[in-house]
């Protein structure tokens, strides 16, 4: 003759009798577990780099490569692609219709960026429109245009279908401009002259050097 087992909660101390062994007797403890869990949720970090590509192209892929090396010095990077933004042409009227909604996310990812490459192809001689036009959009969020720039390390680079130096020279104007810390070498490659790994690495290695501005 075989006696039934005796059930598993019997032998948990105090268990009662219509409670299974993993029940809390108190009705606020699931939601006490909830917020255990939740609270070891962890935000991610900011990156220490964050590489702006001004086209989808040629400088999209240098900018990959740029994150590729700063990861390699042990940087947490990002790329982002400002051509992958709905953000109007910057013009009084736009303005006055009010920011477009992809305006503060992009101005809170590049605030929590310590640092930032800026790859850019040459336009007419000139910065392309794209990159203008978010800066002309991030210059207004605020009464200190200056204050997204002011004291941040940046270094700028280009691959351009003509020389490249001139883009080079108008974006380390207007960054000076407004307020912020450019490396003094810059990184031009086109068609005849593509981008050596060793220059990149110099590069991220110098705007490593450069302190953001402290308040």
């Amino acid at each position: 003759m075989f006696l039934p087992l005796p059930s598993a909660r019997s032998h948990v101390k105090g268990a009662h009798p219509d409670r299974q062994p993993h029940q809390a007797a108190d009705p606020q403890a699931p939601w006490l577990h909830i917020q255990e869990l939740s609270s070891t949720v962890t935000t991610p970090l900011p990156p220490d780099l964050l590489v702006i590509a001004a086209s989808n192209g040629e400088n999209l892929k240098l900018a990959e490569r740029f994150a590729e090396q700063a990861q390699a010095q042990g940087l947490h990077a990002e790329v982002l692609d400002l051509t992958a933004l709905d953000l109007p042409l910057f013009t009084p009227r736009a303005l006055a219709a009010g920011a477009p909604p992809d305006l503060a996310p992009l101005q809170h990812q590049l605030e929590a960026a310590t640092r930032w490459v800026i790859c850019a192809p040459e336009y007419n001689g000139s910065i392309p429109p794209v990159l203008t036009s978010a800066i002309a959009w991030l210059s207004v969020q605020g009464d200190d245009f200056r204050a997204l720039f002011n004291g941040r390390p940046v270094a700028i680079a280009t691959h351009s279908g003509g020389g490249g130096h001139a883009v080079m020279a108008a974006l380390r104007l207007q960054l000076a401009h407004l307020g912020a810390h450019v490396v003094g070498r810059q990184l031009v490659s086109n068609a005849m002259s593509s981008a050596k790994d060793e220059s990149i690495a110099d590069l991220i290695h110098r705007l490593k050097q450069l302190q953001p501005l402290q308040p």
